[in-house]
């Protein structure tokens, strides 16, 4: 698989995108500059105990306070609290690989033995604030590298479930008991079977003086504070996804390029010149033709082949898809084998949208029926495999007898559409519209149908002044575009009454081509 990562720099924020074989299938967009992101290490002042959650609030300098169930804290908590309380001004401060560690908390104990108010506890980010949510908060502290994630206070090495070799899973424990200091533990992670003994070694001495820095950092902060930030996210993504299938990592802005290329040079230099500065007049995702398929995350109904079609809802206690075969079953008289045919391709491009809006928490699918016990459980499996290179946490089950697929996936940062809709100018906000962008796209849609598939050769489109002017400005306009494209020809009439998004497709004789 050829896998590229496109970065687009501006002043606001940074726009990663993950293309595998040219498809885009994760789109991250990071905020320059605003901190609260998944690992990020803060000392915390805690401002509320909720005991009927058995949970509290911590103020970490976000605007919505942090939350952080008894779950959440972590096995030696009273080892870390002392550890954090040892490094406060006046004291000499503790080290990890000298204390002896404290009591370990009960599973089935209350928060409130373990926090009060006003206490100062170090935490790190587990789920990002999203919508009305602040983010979410461990206490069980880990730091992630390439090929390894140490875990303080533990003295175990684990290792990845991917890792089957018994001479590999030797050789690596080996590497991680001769260099990790007492009262620290590791997870090796997948990316270590292919490193050397002295990248692993290396790796492991970084996240330990990356430690040692954030515990320096206690003393010299109040809470609250950042102690230890976690890397840029287009290292993340590298960090947790670079092998030998990346072809190229391409950077609009030569101060991310130079991090990424200093990053690369340290964990793989011989990938170092697979980072490449572009420098083309035009933006660079119109250049590695991106533009396009992000508008895909804001559409409602995604297209597949030969007519099939999804239609994505996205609510507030689940997100729904529907599976539409559009005019297959007229023409093909196997109807469980075209329901098949159109259920598996649906399949793999629900994986794909999955990730790419990283829908999370429940998802209904509803695919078309099939009365084959076979075909159940082989759309099934297929679906099982292709979420399989879906890194967030995630259960698929099996198809209900009403035909339904249930999901449930993880999200820990907010969905990439969120922020994206605008506030209707003629409502001033008590109702929503989509997202303009994609208003050309859907007309456009709808012409080539009109032409290609019914034959016509004169519309007239009924719309807002607004949309109007667009459509007709400049020389080369899309209208002219249009036109030329389908050897049609368009008039464009504009209605103060009309909706601005709405769009009316007339005849010569005002009547409609498309009943609603």
């Amino acid at each position: 698989m050829n896998r590229e990562l496109i970065v687009n720099v501006s002043p606001r924020e940074i726009s990663i995108a993950l293309c595998e074989d040219k498809v885009l299938v994760e789109l991250n967009k990071e905020q320059c500059q605003t901190g609260f992101a998944v690992g990020d290490i803060y000392l915390g002042k805690v401002r509320k105990i909720m005991p009927g959650l058995n949970a509290a609030f911590v103020n970490i300098g976000h605007e919505k306070d942090a939350f952080i169930h008894y779950l959440d804290l972590g096995t030696h908590f009273p080892t870390l609290q002392k550890l954090v309380d040892s490094q406060q001004p006046g004291k000499r401060g503790l080290r990890v690989e000298n204390m002896k560690f404290e009591t370990p908390v009960e599973k089935n104990g209350k928060i409130g033995d373990y926090l009060q108010v006003g206490q100062q506890i170090m935490v790190q980010i587990a789920k990002e604030a999203i919508s009305t949510k602040g983010p979410r908060l461990t206490a069980d502290i880990s730091l992630a590298g390439r090929n390894v994630v140490l875990v303080p206070f533990s003295s175990k090495v684990f290792l990845s479930q991917k890792i089957r070799s018994a001479e590999e899973k030797k050789r690596l424990k080996r590497i991680a008991a001769a260099i990790l200091p007492a009262n620290f533990g590791v997870i090796i992670r997948t990316a270590a079977m292919e490193a050397k003994d002295e990248d692993i070694e290396h790796d492991i001495q970084t996240q330990i003086d990356r430690w040692r820095k954030t515990c320096a950092a206690i003393k010299k902060n109040t809470a609250p504070a950042q102690i230890m930030s976690e890397m840029s996210r287009a290292n993340t993504i590298i960090r947790d996804s670079l092998n030998g299938s990346f072809s190229q990592i391409a950077v609009d802005d030569e101060a991310m390029f130079n991090d990424i290329r200093n990053y690369i040079r340290q964990i793989d230099p011989e990938k170092e010149k697979i980072v490449k500065l572009y420098k083309g007049t035009v933006p660079i995702f119109d250049n590695f033709d991106i533009s396009k398929q992000i508008k895909s995350l804001f559409a409602k109904y995604v297209s597949l082949k030969r007519g099939a079609y999804l239609i994505i809802e996205r609510t507030e206690a689940m997100n729904v898809i529907d599976v539409n075969s559009g005019n297959r079953t007229k023409a093909e008289d196997n109807q469980e084998q075209t329901a098949m045919d159109v259920n598996l391709a649906a399949a793999k491009e629900i994986a794909r949208q999955l990730r790419l809006r990283d829908l999370g928490g429940i998802v209904i699918i509803d695919f078309i029926d099939l009365h084959k016990a076979p075909n159940r459980q082989a759309l099934f499996d297929e679906m099982v495999k292709l979420m399989s290179t879906d890194k967030a946490k995630h259960t698929v089950l099996p198809l209900t007898k009403f035909g339904l697929m249930q999901i449930t996936r993880q999200r820990v940062r907010p969905v990439a559409v969120e922020n994206v809709s605008d506030v209707c100018p003629t409502c001033h906000g008590t109702g929503k519209i989509e997202p303009t962008v994609l208003l050309d796209k859907k007309i456009e849609n709808q012409i080539s149908f009109l032409t290609e598939d019914r034959g016509h050769k004169f519309i007239k489109l009924v719309v807002s002044p607004y949309v109007a002017s667009y459509l007709k400005k400049g020389f080369w306009s899309l209208r002219r575009r249009w036109e030329w494209k389908y050897k049609v020809r368009l008039q464009i009439v504009e209605d103060q009454s009309t909706g601005i998004v709405e769009v009316h497709y007339h005849d010569k004789k005002d009547n409609d081509l498309i009943q609603k």
